[in-house]
């Protein structure tokens, strides 16, 4: 798929699910505040609840750009843990890889994260890990590998060049932005991430399942 034509399909279902998932999309959603197609700009008829908590489950789904198996089994995951189940999948999604190198502020979205990591740019602790789910512990450092820190990319992320179009870097992480690197202090907590999501639809739909 071209980039171009990954672009519009982020735009196309950023309106549907009523959520910016990359900055362009961001800037469209303000001028079109409405789902696409014909019917976008009049009041559709109530969805079903069916209806309410798949959205909320695939609004989930595409702010971390998983797929559904991917998604199941975090969510079978967090059901085992102590705690709210909801709140616990928040935390473990947050806890992959290619979501703590975008809040760190080192990619300007979940794609472009993914990719330095399937490209092998980054290190967890001085190795080098390729898969975007890796999950990190509490502890860990992140970091740029020293061959890739002068390359364009990396240069606009250490000048902060990313910083208008993410979130403020939440209070999990300590990130030394110039030097490219971030530790992962502790585990999230649902309040702080920067999801937009009711947890517990999301929930109520896979125990539907």
């Amino acid at each position: 798929m071209t980039t171009k034509s990954q672009d519009r399909r982020k735009v196309r279902l950023s309106r549907a699910l009523g959520i910016p998932l990359t900055p362009k999309a961001a800037r469209y959603l303000e001028k079109r505040p409405y789902a696409p197609g014909e019917h976008g700009r009049t009041k559709r008829k109530a969805d079903s609840d069916y209806a309410v908590r798949l959205r909320e489950k695939q609004r989930l789904r595409e702010q971390y750009g998983i797929r559904e198996k991917q998604m199941r089994n975090t969510f079978n995951e967090a059901r085992r843990q102590d705690g709210l189940t909801g709140e616990n999948l928040v935390e473990l999604l947050e806890m992959r890889l290619d979501a703590l190198v975008v809040r760190s502020g080192f990619a300007r979205t979940t794609a472009q994260a993914r990719q330095l990591v399937v490209h092998r740019h980054i290190l967890v602790d001085g190795q080098l890990v390729d898969r975007p789910s890796f999950r990190v512990k509490p502890g860990q450092l992140i970091h740029v590998k020293a061959k890739s820190e002068g390359t364009e990319p990396f240069q606009v992320a250490a000048a902060g060049g990313h910083a208008e179009v993410l979130p403020p870097v939440p209070g999990y992480l300590e990130v030394e932005l110039d030097k490219l690197q971030a530790r992962l202090v502790r585990r999230p907590k649902r309040s702080e991430v920067p999801v937009t999501c009711e947890v517990q639809l999301v929930v109520e739909y896979y125990a539907a399942r």
